[in-house]
């Protein structure tokens, strides 16, 4: 029988905190959230696994490293209303949900969503409200949000996403271009969002993320 408590130490040790990963919420959470529970029933065995977990229709879980480090570089409090932007399953938003008040989850799938809503409620994430509905559009009425988080990679980030960020919230985004990927993090003071490096990492990118092309004759 495998021993998941002892990866999930293992993910932590090995690949969360060598990461300058040192806040205590974060990693309480991760010790806690049973991963391998929020993963497709064939990659059980690739929970803990130092890359991104295939949910299908490429959707992936982040990895432990890149999650982590964009939790870390939000810098979420107990009093913050977090938008979780492809929840796939809801591991993501299970965590967030240890560390903030309250976590709006948004999945478009629907098989995805059904299952995450019975696993939040079976993991006693009853601080996280899922929305269904279309990714680039989030959840407007629950927001204005303190701080947001895209699950996958972005190459333009929708302007419905960024207006629901509050005055003075958070954004952490993996920018991808081509197969190079940078997380990025913007402060919104005065409507505008200011972004900074936060480090490097890839995933890809989500659905509806995409750059338009450009048309040439």
């Amino acid at each position: 029988m495998t021993d998941f408590t002892t990866r999930r130490r293992m993910m932590v040790d090995t690949q969360v905190r060598p990461s300058d990963v040192t806040e205590f919420p974060i990693i309480d959470a991760m010790l806690d959230i049973p991963r391998e529970a929020f993963v497709p029933r064939d990659k059980v065995e690739a929970a803990y696994a130092s890359e991104d977990v295939d949910l299908g229709e490429g959707r992936v879980l982040l990895d432990p490293r890149v999650f982590a480090k964009m939790l870390d570089a939000l810098n979420l409090t107990n009093s913050d209303l977090v938008l979780d932007v492809g929840a796939g399953l809801g591991y993501s938003s299970a965590v967030i949900a240890r560390i903030a008040e309250a976590v709006v989850a948004v999945e478009a799938d629907e098989t995805l969503a059904e299952e995450a809503q019975s696993l939040l409620s079976e993991h006693h994430a009853d601080n996280v409200v899922l929305h269904m509905g279309p990714l680039t559009e989030g959840a407007p009425e629950h927001g204005p949000y303190d701080a947001i988080i895209v699950e996958g990679g972005v190459e333009v980030l929708p302007d419905s996403l960024a207006a629901q960020l509050k005055d003075g919230g958070r954004i952490a985004i993996i920018f991808m271009e081509q197969a190079l990927g940078t997380v990025r993090v913007g402060h919104k003071r005065d409507g505008r969002i200011t972004w900074r490096y936060a480090f490097n990492g890839t995933a890809p990118v989500v659905n509806g993320f995409e750059k338009t092309a450009a048309f040439a004759l």
